[in-house]
């Protein structure tokens, strides 16, 4: 038998990513952060509004030293009241 798959079938990969830069004060157990191949940005809630990543073409070790994906620190926005 001749299985054909397109990428609509493909689900994303999970990977984890490490996130890079932003405030110091951020959490290290926020730093490590699962996420779906195909993400490109990412935000995370943190102090009142959103820490904004984007991928890099990097990867490192993580505190545990399985390789993450590396994610920038790009901005932050505030949660609208």
């Amino acid at each position: 038998m001749n299985f054909e798959t397109s990428s609509l079938d493909l689900k994303p990969e999970r990977q984890d990513a490490l996130l890079e830069g932003g405030p110091v004060n951020l959490p290290a157990e926020l730093r490590e952060q699962p996420v779906d191949g195909s993400d490109y940005k990412i935000k995370i809630p943190y102090n009142g509004g959103y820490e904004h990543f984007e991928r890099t073409d990097e990867n490192t070790g993580g505190f545990d030293g399985s390789p993450r994906r590396i994610y920038r620190w790009v901005g932050r926005t505030r949660v609208a009241e």
